[in-house]
């Protein structure tokens, strides 16, 4: 059987990345793709609990490369469990991130050492990474207020608010500027303006994804 495809969705919170995984997969699925969609972190009752634990607002501070080892902790449970077994029966995966986040937040964000997430990579989904990857791109001040907040919040304003959406646009511009960084050295990734409407963001992501379902069908 041919393998699937995995397709991945990226970008800081607030860029939309939600609906344009709505608009990949009705495209997919209008062109007779089997296609399952995935979230991380989660994608198994197992990797939703640690989802949880890593968004929930905590009494203490969380190390940053303990978040990152929950993040791979969740991450090797859905792979081996969803992704891979996905692919291996010809179905499409479409995630809402990978490890490209990982290396966003906890790499540009957090300052979490580069070599040791991708070894933790290497552990974790050896050989595996995204055939195709959309970087919904956006600047922090726009998806700050897409998610209701500024640099500071009062906590009224912050109850509806993760953990990683709490923090100050600075973290957020770290975490911008290493997706792009990404965005420039991995030719799987194409880049898409996401401060456009949803309508046209949609549209572009749709363009891009046409020739790629054609070559791969």
């Amino acid at each position: 059987m041919k393998r699937g495809r995995f397709i991945t969705l990226e970008g800081l919170d607030g860029a939309g990345k939600s609906t344009s995984l709505e608009a990949v997969q009705g495209f997919l699925a209008n062109r007779g793709v089997d296609v399952l969609v995935t979230r991380e972190p989660g994608g198994t009752p197992l990797a939703e609990k640690v989802r949880g634990l890593l968004l929930d607002t905590q009494e203490e501070t969380v190390d940053p490369m303990a978040e990152t080892l929950l993040l791979f902790a969740a991450r090797a449970q859905h792979v081996g469990a969803v992704i891979e077994p996905a692919l291996a029966r010809g179905q499409w995966v479409v995630s809402d991130r990978f490890t490209d986040a990982t290396r966003a937040y906890q790499g540009g964000g957090r300052g979490v050492d580069g070599q040791a997430i991708e070894a933790l990579a290497c552990l974790v989904h050896p050989g595996l990474e995204p055939d195709l990857t959309f970087y919904l791109d956006v600047p922090v001040h726009q998806a700050r207020r897409r998610i209701g907040g500024g640099d500071l919040f009062e906590e009224r304003e912050a109850a509806h608010l993760d953990r990683f959406e709490r923090e100050r646009a600075s973290f957020h511009e770290r975490v911008r500027a290493a997706y792009r960084a990404i965005a420039r050295s991995a030719p799987r990734v194409r880049t898409i303006d996401a401060s456009l409407p949803e309508d046209e963001v949609a549209r572009r992501i749709v363009s891009m994804l046409g020739p790629f379902v054609e070559e791969y069908r």
